[in-house]
């Protein structure tokens, strides 16, 4: 969901990073520790099936605990559900919402 990209750049503060992470996470000045997390993350996005004791193992060899790689899938798989059910009822984005104040 596009609205996502408000709440990143409030986070963030540094708007050139978040067009970098919209447009190619892999090509964003990323700790080998956020790059990990965000190539778990698409995997457990694309392809769940995939996901094997590799990419946990790649998570710890880059300084996540087990409590951190739980809370990256949990936050992962509660996106990918939300987003899911948003876009097949059908929801669109609300009206309060401007386009300056989102990524696509």
């Amino acid at each position: 969901m596009t609205h996502h990209g408000a709440a990143l750049r409030r986070l963030v503060k540094d708007e050139t990073l978040v067009r970098q992470l919209a447009d190619d996470y892999t090509q964003a000045p990323l700790s080998p520790a956020e790059r990990a997390m965000l190539d778990y993350a698409v995997k457990l996005t694309r392809t769940p099936w995939a996901v094997d004791e590799t990419d946990i193992a790649a998570l710890r060899n880059v300084g996540w605990d087990d409590r951190a790689i739980l809370d990256i899938a949990q936050i992962t798989a509660y996106f990918n559900y939300v987003n899911r059910l948003a876009e097949g009822l059908g929801i669109v984005l609300e009206d309060y919402w401007q386009e300056d104040d989102i990524l696509e």
